[in-house]
């Protein structure tokens, strides 16, 4: 996939934690939504091939908690969501509320791989209790670690003019 440059261009400064973290917030909102509707999905086909008798059977049981397809499944479709946003216009919905970016040094769009970097990195951030993100405060750059660890950067970009 090759890369394409991001509009607007220009030398724009780098995001705060504060930004970012409400960006974030918007985002996990909307994941909620996408992982639910997911979820649901899951489980109306799971039905359809065990059916309704067998599935109230393994529910009641605790069988079917803790399914680790559903945990796979979801992981793929959060990544999928963030990765689509991001290789391709460089904005998720929050981040586009935001008015922050992700890019690469030159303006371009993000490459998959470094999409996925930064989603693994970032979940390690936060399994570090926030630590990859409190990073920023203390970088020069305003970099958190997953900004670090796929070579991207997150810039705030400008209204667009009415």
């Amino acid at each position: 996939m090759s890369k394409h440059l991001l509009s607007p261009q220009g030398d724009f400064p780098a995001v705060g934690l504060g930004r970012r973290l409400a960006a974030m917030f918007y985002d996990f909102l909307l994941c909620t939504a996408l992982l639910i509707v997911t979820s649901g999905i899951y489980k109306m086909i799971q039905m359809a091939i065990i059916g309704e008798d067998q599935m109230r059977a393994l529910t009641d049981t605790g069988a079917l908690d803790g399914d680790p397809l559903l945990s796979t499944v979801l992981l793929f479709v959060l990544f999928g969501f963030f990765a689509k946003f991001w290789t391709w216009s460089g904005q998720t919905l929050g981040m586009q509320v935001w008015g922050i970016r992700v890019q690469n040094a030159d303006g371009s769009s993000i490459s998959l791989w470094q999409a996925l970097l930064r989603f693994v990195v970032s979940i390690a951030s936060w399994l570090c209790l926030g630590l990859g993100f409190f990073w920023s405060l203390f970088d020069k750059q305003k970099r958190s670690w997953h900004d670090i660890y796929s070579n991207t950067q997150l810039v705030r970009i400008p209204k667009k003019a009415k």
